[in-house]
């Protein structure tokens, strides 16, 4: 059963493909939302904002698309559905209120040292974002941060902003299950983006949670037991880590999206990216997981599973994970 309904679902892959410039795809996914009942000023809505994630050149081509789509539908005889036009906005300047929608949004306020050195992002992310933007009420708070989610999922080289938007969407009503889905949706249609896995997400990998700090999620790949190789995709959400652990016959881990580490026990932590082989020996104590700032995924292949078992072991506590993972 999806998490998401199937408005959100058109939203997701119209803000992925807006994100990744590809205009065939999006002009699929422009049409199927309408086709869902979006309206017309709730799917512009979303294309403007995304400007302020993507840059003007993606949001332009996606409403100059999105324009030349309702005009093909008017000309067959397809009446879409205007929908509501945003109100005033608040009384007062847009740097207040949009300082108080931050707040909101976010939970907390929001300072920190590159807005002291850059004080001008700082104004306009207030102003014009939070505000100007954010204030427009035709679109709730959660279906933008659903928006936002999905073209930061689709873009390389934004993990912190994207993690951030993770905890605001959470904060705005998103579930773990939807951010599941989103990212998955934005991975199954995956191209050469290094932070994300072409492979499933699959579950919240519930039955070995309490050996995780943080979330994981986990998808099983191979099928057929005769082939006796049993492969998992295995995707952490930054920050997450499991335990120290071995295997009496051993691992292999192959990443496949985003940032991560892996480390024996007495030697220095080993960073992962897509592309990276680990050949884990048996009966060897490690741990491996996803960076402070980045998801991660990798394939776990068992070796020798007939007889190959874990030991799991003691967690791998914050003050060890941030000296394995600082400066590397």
């Amino acid at each position: 059963m999806n998490a998401l309904n199937t408005k959100e679902q058109k939203i997701v892959a119209i803000g992925m493909y807006t994100a990744r410039g590809d205009m065939p795809n999006l002009k699929t996914a422009l049409a199927a939302g309408l086709d869902a009942g979006l309206t017309v000023n709730e799917i512009k809505e979303v294309l403007t904002q995304l400007y302020a994630y993507c840059g003007f050149p993606r949001s332009l081509n996606a409403l100059g698309n999105f324009m030349l789509l309702l005009k093909e539908r008017e000309a067959k005889g397809v009446k879409d559905a205007q929908g509501r036009l945003p109100g005033p906005l608040p009384a007062g300047k847009s740097i207040d209120f949009g300082t108080a929608n931050q707040t909101k949004l976010t939970g907390h306020s929001v300072q920190g040292a590159l807005f002291e050195f850059a004080p001008a992002i700082d104004e306009y992310l207030k102003a014009h974002l939070f505000g100007d933007i954010f204030g427009r009420d035709n679109l709730d708070w959660k279906t933008r941060e659903i928006a936002t989610i999905a073209a930061l999922a689709a873009m390389p080289g934004v993990e912190s902003q994207l993690n951030s938007h993770i905890n605001i969407g959470k904060h705005n009503g998103v579930t773990d299950a939807q951010i599941s889905e989103i990212l998955a949706t934005v991975q199954g249609n995956a191209f050469s983006v290094p932070y994300i896995s072409a492979f499933p997400v699959g579950q919240e990998n519930s039955a070995y949670a309490k050996y995780f700090s943080g979330k994981s999620y986990l998808a099983r790949l191979t099928k057929d037991n005769r082939l006796n190789v049993p492969v998992a995709n295995v995707t952490f959400e930054p920050g997450c880590r499991n335990n120290w652990h071995s295997h009496t016959g051993g691992q292999m881990l192959i990443a496949v999206g985003g940032v991560g580490y892996y480390q024996e026990r007495g030697k220095a932590a080993r960073k992962l990216v897509p592309g990276d082989v680990v050949e884990i020996p048996p009966n060897v104590d490690h741990w491996h997981g996803a960076a402070p700032d980045s998801w991660f995924s990798h394939l776990a292949i068992e070796c020798n599973p007939a007889t190959n078992k874990n030991t799991w072991l003691e967690p791998v506590d914050d003050a060890a994970y941030q000296a394995a993972t600082e400066s590397k």
